[in-house]
C-alpha cells in the first residue's frame, strides 16, 4: 500500500513540477515575464490553500474513491496546460490543477495514520514523501527530453497520461486495513495493537475544534516556515539555473533533479532519527519527531550561501543539501498530524496545515516574482535558512504531547 501511495505522489509531483521544468520555453514562447510566471504560481498556491476541503472530502467519503476523484481530475488538468496561450489561461489552469493536488499530502496522513503503528509511521510518512523527490526529480529528464523531442505542449499530455494510469492503478488495488483480503489477522493486530487507542475516532471532523488546539498551530506555523523551500526547489529552481547559472536545457536536465535526489535521502534519514531517538535513546515520540526537524533546520543553514558561491555546481551542491534538510524536517511535521489527532481527523488536518504551508510558498514566490530582478536570489536563499530555524523554535515550544490522554486510554 505505500509503495502504491508514494507512486502516487511520484504522479503528483512530476505533474505540478512540469511547468517548472518547461518554464523556460513557455515563457519565451508565449511571452510571460518573470512577474506574470510568479501570478501564474500563485494560481496554483491559492487553490492548494482549499486542501482542507480535500481532506473533508476523504474523511467522509473515503480514502479509495475520494483521492481516485481527485487524481483523475489533475490529470486530465494537466494535459489541457498544453492548450494555453497566455500567463492568464495558465493561471486559470494552475489553479485547477492545485485544487485537485491538494488531495496528496491528506491522502498520505490518512493512510499512514491506518495502515502504520505509531512508532512506524515516521519512516512510512519518509518514504510516502520520497514520492514528491521522485516525481521532481523525474520532471526535470522527462520534460526535457519531451520538449527536445518534441514541445512543451506534449510534456504535459505525456504526464497527464500517466496521472490516469497511475489512478486506474489505485481505484484497482488499494483497501484499508479492515478489507484488505491479503492481509493475515495477525498482520491486522500488529497494526492496530500499535496505534494510540486515544486517536481512536468516529464521525465528520469539526474545524473549529481542531484550529481551537495549540498543538494544530504547533505543525502548521512550521509548515508556514518551511515550505518555501520547496515551492523555491520546485517552481523556481529551472528558472534559476538558466537566468542566473546560464543552464541550457541539456545541463537543466543533467543538474536540476539532484536535490530531489538528495531530498529522497533526507526522506529517510528524518524518519530514521525518530526511530533511532525512540529505541535507543528512550526519547518519546514527539520530542523524536521535533529532535529531526531541528537537525533538518540546522542542516538548511547551507542553502544561504548559494547566491554567494562562484561555482555553479557548488550551488547545485548547496541546493542538494536544501533538498535533503528540508525533507528530513518536512517529513517530520507533516507526519504529527497523525501523531497528535484522531484518525477520523488525519485527512483534514493534514489539509489544514498545508493550508497554512502553502500559504508561505505563495507569499515568499510573489515576493520572489516582485523583487528578484532588483535585489537576486541571495536575500531569498537567506530567508529560507532562517525561516526553518524559527519552525524549530515554535515545534518546541508550542506542541504538546497528550500524555495524560494516553494513560488514561491505555488504563
Amino acid at each position: 500500500m505505500m509503495g502504491l501511495l508514494m507512486v502516487g505522489s511520484i504522479v503528483n509531483y512530476l505533474t505540478r513540477s512540469t511547468l517548472a521544468v518547461a518554464a523556460p520555453s513557455v515563457l519565451k514562447d508565449l511571452d510571460i515575464s518573470t512577474q506574470e510566471y510568479s501570478w501564474i504560481l500563485s494560481g496554483f498556491q491559492l487553490a492548494i490553500m482549499l486542501q482542507p476541503l480535500c481532506g473533508y472530502v476523504m474523511d467522509t467519503v473515503g480514502l479509495k474513491f475520494g483521492f481516485a476523484i481527485f487524481a483523475i481530475a489533475w490529470s486530465f488538468i494537466c494535459m489541457a496546460h498544453g492548450l494555453a496561450g497566455s500567463w492568464q489561461t495558465l493561471f486559470g489552469l494552475r489553479a485547477l490543477l492545485g485544487f485537485a493536488e491538494g488531495s496528496a499530502n491528506p491522502a498520505g496522513m490518512k493512510a499512514t495514520a491506518e495502515w502504520f503503528p505509531a512508532t512506524e509511521r515516521g519512516l512510512a510518512g519518509g518514504f510516502f514523501n520520497m514520492g514528491a523527490s521522485l516525481g521532481s526529480m523525474v520532471a526535470a529528464p522527462l520534460v526535457a527530453w519531451a520538449i527536445l523531442t518534441h514541445s512543451w505542449q506534449f510534456a504535459f499530455v505525456l504526464t497527464g497520461a500517466i496521472g490516469l494510469a497511475w489512478a486506474a492503478l489505485w481505484l484497482a488495488f488499494y483497501q484499508s486495513p479492515s478489507k484488505h483480503r491479503a492481509l493475515s489477522a495477525m498482520e491486522r493486530d500488529y497494526i492496530v495493537s500499535g496505534q494510540e487507542a486515544h486517536l481512536a475516532g468516529q464521525g465528520r471532523p469539526s474545524i473549529g475544534v481542531i484550529v481551537s488546539q495549540r498543538n494544530f498551530w504547533g505543525i502548521a506555523i512550521p509548515r508556514f516556515l518551511a515550505d518555501p523551500t520547496w515551492g523555491t526547489l520546485t517552481f523556481w529552481l529551472p528558472l534559476y539555473l538558466t537566468t542566473v547559472r546560464g543552464f541550457d536545457l541539456k545541463q537543466i536536465a543533467m543538474f536540476a533533479w539532484l536535490p530531489f535526489l538528495a531530498a529522497d535521502l533526507g526522506c529517510l534519514f528524518g524518519g530514521t532519527i525518530s526511530i533511532t531517538l525512540q529505541k535507543y535513546g528512550g526519547v518519546g515520540l514527539i520530542n523524536a519527531r521535533r529532535s529531526a526537524f531541528t537537525a533538518g533546520a540546522l542542516m538548511m543553514t547551507g542553502v544561504a550561501f548559494v547566491g554567494t558561491v562562484e561555482n555553479p555546481y557548488v550551488a547545485v551542491a548547496l541546493l542538494s543539501l536544501a533538498g535533503f534538510a528540508h525533507q528530513t524536517l518536512s517529513v517530520t511535521v507533516i507526519t504529527m498530524a497523525s501523531d497528535l489527532f484522531k484518525r477520523s481527523e488525519v485527512a483534514t488536518v493534514a489539509g489544514m496545515a498545508g493550508t497554512c504551508g502553502n500559504a508561505g510558498v505563495l507569499i515568499f514566490s510573489l515576493l520572489l516574482g516582485a523583487l528578484v530582478t532588483r535585489v537576486g536570489y541571495t536575500p531569498f536563499f537567506i530567508g529560507l535558512a532562517a525561516l526553518d530555524l524559527l519552525g524549530a523554535v515554535i515545534l518546541w515550544t508550542v506542541v504538546r504531547e497528550r500524555q495524560r490522554e494516553t494513560i488514561a486510554a491505555v488504563a
